[in-house]
């Protein structure tokens, strides 16, 4: 799949495995199996004021897999022609980004953490930052 003709059906909801005790609960990820790339890079928001966004760009080649360790947040999906809302409150499950898909990090609740799993280190020339820059990016 061209990372330019990806769309936001290709992005997915990926349920995480949970072990139960009475203790509490054990979500388990696993590199190529329980997602389909090694993490090469973890970084987590949280404390994200009220009201405000994150995100606001795309990646040419880098997948993530993002959750909401705690409380709830929506992930505005858009491939340059369709958005998709994907709202995220449970830490058993991840969504699936895959290259190509221009997002946004909205309606964070109070005390909300999201936790990002990515396949690549940070590479500046990876992100495209400028919506306009996105849609040519996508057309040609």
């Amino acid at each position: 799949m061209k990372n330019k003709k990806t769309t936001v059906y290709d992005c997915s909801i990926i349920e995480l495995n949970k072990h139960h005790a009475n203790e509490g609960n054990l979500t388990v990820v696993e590199n190529n199996k329980t997602i389909p790339f090694e993490v090469k890079r973890l970084y987590y928001l949280y404390d994200v004021p009220g009201g405000e966004s994150r995100g606001g760009h795309a990646h040419k080649k880098l997948q993530q897999l993002i959750t909401a360790a705690s409380g709830s947040f929506s992930v505005v999906l858009d491939d340059g022609e369709v958005k998709r809302t994907v709202t995220l409150n449970h830490p058993y499950e991840g969504l699936l980004i895959v290259p190509g898909i221009w997002r946004d990090l909205v309606d964070f609740s109070s005390g909300s953490v999201l936790l990002c799993l990515a396949s690549e280190k940070y590479d500046e020339t990876d992100y495209i930052r400028n919506y306009e820059e996105f849609k040519k990016y996508k057309e040609s």
